[in-house]
């Protein structure tokens, strides 16, 4: 039997509805790089969702452009980031942010996290004006690199601190579906909205071929934005490709069933796991389980599954990363826990 991956969310091509509405949609002519019909009540869905029609949304590709185009736009070439150290810009992005001229300042947390405390000892610690990176954005990602999320009361008190010392606060929805239905979550898009100044809704992780919705939420941010959209190489001539899928996403709620559906694998694999005496490296409450394991076992279940050995825990054991998905069948999960 070949060997199934629990590597990310994103090894199948897309959601079959999706797939139906491209093809169905196929010989349609419309306006290009994003003007066409789809793509405004794409937009029009999700400003629904936000409560408030005012914020401006863009589409584009993947996730590295969307924090690479957003940080660009908004930054001075003397400022720069403050990130946790397990941040996505900071560690999965080939110095994309730094390749346009930001430095990002990063903080160690041990959830991965950010915390006001962090952001403030950072402006402390980079005050010494003008021969330090000012620091002027601050950048998290919901769900974070560890599976864990926001709480409203966290993102109130970090939105307020940004407010307070003028910092822009720009927030990674790479995994916001899986964030989103979370069993413990209780922030909803229209929160999102009106605590962040930037954020993107990631629609490749949850069932799109791919693409991603930027949302700014201040409109003088938005000034121009679509020049740097194009300038970085992200606008679509057929920008219509992004637009269907987000139609697709938000006008048949895929967008929410489909990550609920990762998120309730996830639980059951990891429930599993705990019940059978192993430990988590990282609580899950999203559609990634950091499981402790045996070296020994993890070489038995190399043979049937595909995943990642995230770091060593100890010499005879390390931490993996398990990642469902819209498309994981339970059937693969009942298989990976009778292996165990």
């Amino acid at each position: 039997m070949k060997k199934f991956s629990f590597l990310d969310d994103y090894s199948e091509g897309c959601h079959p509805s999706i797939l139906e509405a491209l093809v169905e949609t196929n010989m349609s002519q419309q306006t290009a790089y994003g003007q066409d019909e789809y793509s405004d009540h794409a937009r029009a869905l999700i400003q629904k969702q936000l409560g408030d029609a005012s914020s401006e949304i863009f589409f584009v590709s993947g996730g590295t452009l969307a924090n690479l185009i957003i940080i660009a736009s908004l930054l001075r070439s003397h400022e720069a980031v403050i990130s946790v150290r397990t941040g996505h810009i900071a560690s999965r992005e080939t110095g994309a942010i730094e390749a346009v001229g930001h430095k990002i300042i990063t903080v160690d947390t041990a959830d991965g996290k950010l915390t006001p405390d962090d952001i403030e000892t950072v402006l402390a610690e980079n005050a010494h004006a003008p021969h330090m990176a000012k620091p002027r954005l601050v950048y998290i990602s919901n769900a974070t690199e560890t599976g864990r999320i926001y709480l409203k009361s966290e993102l109130e008190t970090l939105s307020e601190t940004c407010r307070k010392h003028d910092l822009l606060f720009l927030l990674d929805g790479a995994r916001l579906g899986a964030a989103l239905t979370s069993a413990v979550n209780d922030v909803s898009l229209a929160d999102i909205a009106r605590l962040t100044d930037v954020f993107w809704i990631g629609g490749t992780k949850v069932g799109a071929l791919i693409g991603e919705a930027i949302v700014i939420n201040r409109p003088e941010l938005a000034v121009d934005f679509a020049f740097h959209i194009k300038q970085r190489g992200a606008l679509l001539a057929k920008g219509r490709l992004l637009g269907i899928q987000f139609e697709e996403l938000f006008g048949k709620n895929l967008f929410f069933t489909a990550s609920r559906h990762a998120n309730d694998l996830a639980e059951k694999l990891s429930k599993t796991i705990v019940d059978a005496g192993y430990a988590l490296a990282s609580e899950t409450q999203t559609n990634q389980i950091f499981p402790i394991f045996p070296n020994t076992l993890i070489e038995k279940l190399e043979d049937d599954f595909r995943f990642y050995v995230w770091e060593p825990h100890d010499t005879e054991h390390s931490v993996l990363r398990l990642v469902t998905s819209w498309a994981t069948p339970e059937s693969q999960v009942d298989r990976f826990i009778v292996s165990l």
